[in-house]
């Protein structure tokens, strides 16, 4: 006695599942370069606007309060050994980091004394920060003009020790971002850079 298997259900299952996965991976796809195509697109407008702002003097002669420009604009801040090189706005919000890097509330704006924060995904702008060292420059330009920072000191924290923005009478910029740089899903450690105004 012969028993038959019937592969048409079989075979209808498996062609439905490969159309569900294709379509799935056509709109991942399309998300992925939305992402991409939106990021570029408020870089290079942001870029040109705070351009309309930068002054002919240096920061420190120029006695304008420090402030938060159009669109919550901060600045653009540069790594030029790392290749890091993104507008600041203000704030931490997702759609913020998914565009920018994020001026965290609460800390002081550049040429203010105190701690200025500075937040960024790993998986995006800040990724190339696994790489830096003391004495890296980096370079704040704002609408006030421009202010340079050189590293102290990098280290490793859990995501409740907010103690490192706390601040003082110096001029201290904060580089926050998620740790590992390679770990998959919500990070459990930060990796946080402390740079020094150099005046």
């Amino acid at each position: 006695m012969k028993v038959l298997v019937r592969k048409a259900p079989l075979s209808r299952f498996l062609q439905w599942a490969q159309r569900g996965l294709f379509a799935g991976a056509i709109l991942l796809l399309g998300y992925s370069g939305f992402v991409v195509a939106d990021a570029w697109i408020f870089q290079v407008r942001e870029t040109a606007e705070l351009a309309r702002f930068i002054p002919d003097r240096p920061a420190g002669d120029i006695l304008l309060p420090a402030t938060i420009g159009p669109d919550g604009l901060i600045g653009r801040i540069e790594i030029l050994r790392l290749g890091v090189s993104v507008i600041v706005v203000e704030g931490t919000a997702h759609r913020t980091f998914r565009r920018a890097a994020g001026h965290i509330a609460g800390t002081a704006l550049p040429g203010q004394p105190g701690n200025v924060g500075i937040a960024g995904h790993r998986d995006t702008f800040f990724r190339p920060l696994r790489n830096i060292q003391a004495d890296d420059l980096i370079t704040l330009t704002t609408p006030r003009g421009e202010y340079r920072y050189r590293v102290v000191s990098t280290k490793v924290v859990n995501p409740s020790d907010v103690a490192v923005l706390d601040s003082d009478e110096n001029e201290i910029l904060t580089l926050v971002t998620c740790y590992p740089f390679y770990y998959v899903g919500s990070a459990p450690k930060r990796f946080i850079v402390r740079a020094a105004r150099v005046t």
